[in-house]
């Protein structure tokens, strides 16, 4: 039976290494399908797996029913693809990268999905953060004090710690996704 992830977490707390990290390592051997993100910011030097689109085009595209999920974050519009469906009907445990304030919306659309939050300590977060470069001093302390003014249901979620080695984080989010029997695994 097909699951749906919806991995979340603060930004810095490193979601994005540790869905490419369980790309690389499944890179095809089960059936996991991970989903880019439409996303109305340039592609950057990150590790996003995202595809750009026009603020116009993305309002097009949401308009016309194209993406199973959407919100706006930021001032930027983020939506997963409706393909999501299909993976899902064909089988496929469907990894996405979502949203901690879209989650609420989310669980009401897919109620059966896997809430994973990815953690980390507030120093690893603003380490990471100051070194991608995209926020100021003032803009990467507002991220992680924001981390605090989310108001969203994370008491059903499976919790990954991200502070160390990426292969401790990066195994354990493959073990979750490529396994369809989520009793017994405990979170970090």
């Amino acid at each position: 039976m097909s699951k749906l992830f919806y991995v979340i977490g603060p930004s810095g707390a490193g979601k994005d290494t540790l869905m490419n990290y369980a790309r690389t390592k499944i890179n095809g051997s089960t059936a996991v399908a991970f989903a880019h993100r439409y996303i109305t910011r340039e592609p950057g030097h990150n590790n996003e797996n995202h595809v750009y689109l026009s603020p116009e085009e993305f309002k097009l595209r949401a308009r016309a029913g194209c993406f199973a999920l959407h919100w706006e974050s930021h001032g930027k519009y983020y939506g997963i693809g409706a393909e999501i469906d299909s993976w899902l009907h064909n089988g496929m445990n469907v990894v996405i990268n979502g949203s901690r304030q879209y989650l609420p919306v989310a669980q009401q659309l897919y109620p059966a999905m896997t809430v994973i939050l990815i953690e980390a300590s507030p120093e690893v977060i603003s380490q990471r953060l100051a070194g991608r470069g995209r926020e100021s001093t003032e803009e990467i302390e507002k991220r992680i004090k924001r981390t605090e003014e989310i108001n969203c249901d994370l008491t059903n979620c499976i919790k990954i710690q991200n502070d160390g080695n990426i292969e401790i984080a990066g195994d354990e989010l493959v073990k979750l996704i490529t396994s369809n029997k989520l009793e017994g695994i405990i979170s970090a």
